[in-house]
Order: C-alpha cells, then sequence, then structure tokens
C-alpha cells in the first residue's frame, strides 16, 4: 500500500537505484506517472520529461481501450477486441485521441520536443499498469526513436500484464502485482484523477530545480 504518489515515487527510485548519476532519461506518463516519475528522477538525478500516450477506448464502454495510441503515432491494438469496432469507429476514436494528445503536448510540455532517446536508457514511469495498452505504445514509440534500453516501471500491475511487458522491454520493474488485481487505485491510500495544473506546477518545480542545481 503507497500513502500516495510521492510515496509510490520514493520507493520506485529506491528500486532503481543502480541507474542513480547513469545518465539515464526518465518519462512520466501523464497524467499520474508524471508527480511519480518526479521523484524517481529527482532520486536517480537524470534528466525528466514526459511522453504522451493515450488509450483507445471503446465506443460503448469508454473505461475499457481496445488499444492505445502515442505521441509520434505509435499503435498498440489488442487485435481481438479491436475486430469488434467497425474500422470507421476506429479511424474516429484515433482521431480524437490524437487531438487530445496535441493539447497535452501544448499544455503539459508547454509544446517542447522529446529529449532525443537515441542510443539512451529511457525509464517508463507510470502510477500503475492497468490493461498496459497505453505502456505498450510508449514502449513502441521508444523503439522507434532507437533507445538504447528501455526500463518500464510502476507501482503495481496485475501479474498476466506484467509477463506480457516484460517480454517487451529490457527490464521491468513493478514493486506490488496484487493476486486479486482490479485497479490502480486499490493500491493508495490517497488516490485521486490528476488535474492539468498539477502536473504544470510538479513541471515547473522541476525547472526550477534544474536551474537551481547548474547553478542558474
Amino acid at each position: 500500500m503507497f500513502e500516495d504518489r510521492k510515496d509510490a515515487g520514493q520507493k520506485l527510485a529506491r528500486a532503481l537505484s543502480k541507474y542513480k548519476e547513469q545518465d539515464v532519461i526518465v518519462l512520466g506518463i501523464p497524467r499520474g506517472g508524471v508527480e511519480v516519475g518526479y521523484y524517481v528522477a529527482k532520486s536517480l538525478h537524470a534528466r525528466f520529461s514526459m511522453v504522451v500516450s493515450r488509450k483507445l477506448p471503446l465506443p460503448d464502454n469508454p473505461e475499457t481501450g481496445f488499444g492505445a495510441i502515442a505521441e509520434d503515432g505509435s499503435t498498440f491494438l489488442i487485435e481481438r477486441i479491436a475486430r469488434q469496432v467497425p474500422g470507421e469507429e476506429i479511424d474516429a476514436i484515433k482521431e480524437a485521441q490524437k487531438l487530445e494528445i496535441v493539447r497535452r503536448v501544448k499544455t503539459l510540455r508547454r509544446g517542447r520536443p522529446l529529449p532525443d532517446l537515441k542510443g539512451r536508457t529511457v525509464i517508463l514511469v507510470d502510477d500503475g499498469i492497468a490493461m498496459g495498452v497505453t505502456m505498450r505504445a510508449a514502449i513502441m514509440l521508444c523503439r522507434g526513436k532507437k533507445a538504447k534500453k528501455v526500463v518500464v516501471a510502476a507501482t503495481v500491475a496485475g501479474e498476466d500484464t506484467a509477463v506480457e511487458i516484460r517480454e517487451i522491454v529490457d527490464e521491468l520493474v513493478v514493486l506490488e502485482m496484487p493476486v486479486f488485481f482490479r485497479a490502480v487505485a486499490q493500491v493508495y491510500r490517497n488516490w485521486y484523477d490528476v488535474p492539468d495544473g498539477e502536473v504544470l506546477a510538479i513541471m515547473d518545480r522541476w525547472e526550477k530545480e534544474e536551474v537551481l542545481s547548474r547553478g542558474g
């Protein structure tokens, strides 16, 4: 059980301690993964940013995704579920999520590009992995941008999903894998949907700390 995302990030950082001072890039997945990623990056003395990946929700059940799309267009589909959705609806859902991705990049990352990932070790951080579709799209993005090593780090995940993700990354770090896993929120005492303003505040704090650390 984690008190909140700060507690989760600090504990996740300890599990990733071998990467301290190793010139890695930590990418949080907004919105909840940004706060967790902030504490990981701060502890590891790593570079920090965010990568935007969005679930493709089923038309009649938006809580369930049939896939996800990342900001570079990398798309992961759960084929057995996607086959139930007409092609034109899939296209419309993708376009809607592309618009939200553009908005998040412009708003949350202030329009800045992703760091150059080529030849780098990238640690993808989220506050938990449910179906794993947004993480998979983010992994595809990192591979497409020629990252040398892709590490996925999350506080909680279902065992089946963890096994599947472990097969497509260089390393997987998950702190909790409950036997009866229903939702990411079940391992947090203080859980809430993170608003845009909180993500912006975290990124502003990071930038100020970076300036201070450089003696600016």
